[in-house]
């Protein structure tokens, strides 16, 4: 399998690193129903590139099972964070959304799908860390516009919709400013929701 993603790591870097540019994402280590969906969603018109929808169009759901597999079986380091290039305040207001949540606005905090450590949740919740700024301002971005979707419910639309501008950028440079934990891995399950904050929407996860 290593040699028949060698289409994928020309983009998304050597063993699913990550490409160098800041918009092909690490793919090494993420939960294995996650990259299965996220294949099925290029796939399916749900995301949008046409590289990777071209790539991925002749292959069966089982392919895109066992490259899945592959790659969320890669245990890589991640290389160190790069500095935050915004003020205190600003990513102090990053650190509050992605950790608390704002329940006034129904936002709940990320740790609540995405892991008390921010690097995941399985089978299908990937991690926040290890990702570029630009990477994360495109995601959600991408959410907030519709250009990138979910099975419904789709609760990453709904909750990208509250955020403002100012909101995404306080949040991906304060992400992309943390270090990945040195077992950086996705947990087994889901965190209990804090007490006080927001609800956590019913997501789906699969077709």
């Amino acid at each position: 399998m290593a040699e028949r993603t060698r289409a994928c790591t020309a983009c998304h870097g050597e063993q699913g690193r990550a490409g160098p540019d800041g918009y092909y994402p690490r793919l090494a280590g993420k939960p294995a129903g996650y990259l299965y969906n996220q294949l099925q969603n290029f796939q399916q018109g749900r995301r949008q590139y046409g590289l990777m929808q071209g790539l991925i169009d002749p292959l069966s759901p089982e392919y895109l099972r066992a490259m899945a597999v592959h790659f969320s079986e890669l245990q890589l380091p991640y290389p160190a964070p790069a500095p935050a290039s915004v003020s205190a305040a600003v990513l102090a207001t990053g650190k509050t959304l992605v950790l608390e949540g704002d329940a006034r606005r129904g936002l709940p905090a990320c740790v609540s799908c995405h892991g008390n450590a921010l690097t995941g949740v399985q089978p299908f919740t990937p991690g926040l860390l290890g990702l570029p700024r630009d990477y994360l301002n495109a995601q959600l971005g991408g959410w907030q516009t519709g250009q990138r979707k979910a099975h419904v419910p789709d609760c990453m639309a709904a909750i990208a919709k509250r955020l403002s501008d100012a909101d995404v950028n306080a949040i991906s440079q304060w992400l992309a400013s943390q270090p990945v934990p040195a077992r950086g891995s996705a947990v087994a399950m889901r965190p209990l929701r804090p007490p006080g904050a927001a609800p956590l929407p019913e997501c789906g996860s699969a077709p």
